[in-house]
């Protein structure tokens, strides 16, 4: 039985490569790919539209999806809960929350929502948008992949000049922070992307609970994966100072043979990607829970595994992400 997989930011290095490779091996799936610019004006959905066009037969359908608006994302939800409900859409079988957001070049930004733009985008907004289609998912196995990066773990990204956190009081300055100090694009930035992935595996894990103790739920699992230090994202041409652009091409990805002994998870975005379809579809690890690296199970930061700051982030993402009980089938 046809069922969908719902990936956001489906034009990016990665997201392809999975849609490739979905096309490619499991033809029977249908594709809900969201995207932010809907145009051929943007290169990347070009060449998303260029990569379905080449299977024929393929089945999706590309919609606009615009993270840093929760509004929108409450519209889109309700409008594919809707569609799933109507049988014109298969149940969904995966969501691949690949979209993300950074800036290392200019100073802090907000959303129309008043929140942190990086925060909202890399996180809240797939907060929302998770919880609001649990109930569209079918009676089978279901899987949210979730995407992390080492930037989570303190110390260990070479990019980091403040560590990642999330703090024990003033939790509210995740998503409305005062301006840097000191004024730092470059390190400040980084940190926003940092904080947001890290927020992103202490959910998942208090996901992972809410979900076993659902009867209706239980069957949908929540993994968050550290897809690897990708030499030849776009992520490392977009946002980013001159050198850092600088070092990607010339340095890493010419180098990336010589730097994979060096840095283990240095690959390259179809290498990412095809794990991503295969976790994301349960042709590896089905059922299972957790935190990956590439794919290896594997333990997250200390800072994730504290209980009480995923209670903590859980209960606030709620109230941020404006969801409910009348907004998701989870038992709140």
């Amino acid at each position: 039985m046809t069922s969908t997989v719902l990936i956001t930011g489906a034009n990016g290095s990665l997201a392809i490569h999975t849609v490739q490779h979905l096309l490619s091996n499991q033809a029977d799936k249908f594709l809900l790919l969201t995207v932010r610019d809907l145009s051929d004006q943007d290169l990347n959905t070009q060449k998303l539209r260029s990569v379905l066009s080449a299977v024929p037969g393929a089945k999706y359908s590309i919609r606009q999806l615009d993270l840093s608006s929760l509004a929108a994302v409450e519209q889109f939800s309700s409008s594919i809960v809707d569609e799933v409900s109507k049988g014109m859409l298969p149940k969904l079988e995966s969501i691949i929350c690949n979209a993300y957001y950074w800036n290392l070049t200019r100073d802090l930004e907000t959303t129309t929502d008043g929140y942190e733009k990086t925060f909202q985008v890399t996180f809240l907004a797939h907060v929302a948008l998770v919880l609001r289609l649990l109930g569209s998912f079918g009676p089978s196995v279901g899987r949210i992949v979730l995407f992390s990066s080492d930037a989570h773990w303190p110390g260990k990204n070479s990019l980091e000049k403040y560590p990642p956190a999330i703090p024990d009081e003033n939790i509210d300055s995740l998503v409305k922070p005062g301006p840097d100090t000191p004024a730092d694009n470059m390190g400040k930035g980084f940190q926003r992307y940092a904080t947001s992935k890290l927020a992103v595996v202490t959910w998942m894990y208090a996901l992972n609970r809410s979900l076993e103790k659902d009867p209706q739920l239980k069957n949908i699992t929540a993994v968050a994966i550290n897809p690897g230090n990708l030499s030849d994202s776009r992520a490392l041409r977009v946002n980013t100072p001159k050198g850092l652009q600088f070092m990607s091409k010339y340095i890493v990805q010419p180098l990336r043979p010589l730097l994979r002994f060096v840095d283990a998870t240095m690959r390259t975005s179809k290498e990412a990607g095809i794990d991503v379809a295969k976790l994301a579809t349960g042709q590896v690890f089905p059922g299972e829970r957790g935190y990956f690296t590439l794919l290896k199970k594997d333990t997250s930061s200390p800072d994730s595994l504290q209980e009480a700051t995923q209670q903590r982030l859980w209960e606030k993402s709620l109230d941020w992400a404006r969801i409910t009980a009348d907004n998701t089938s989870l038992r709140l």
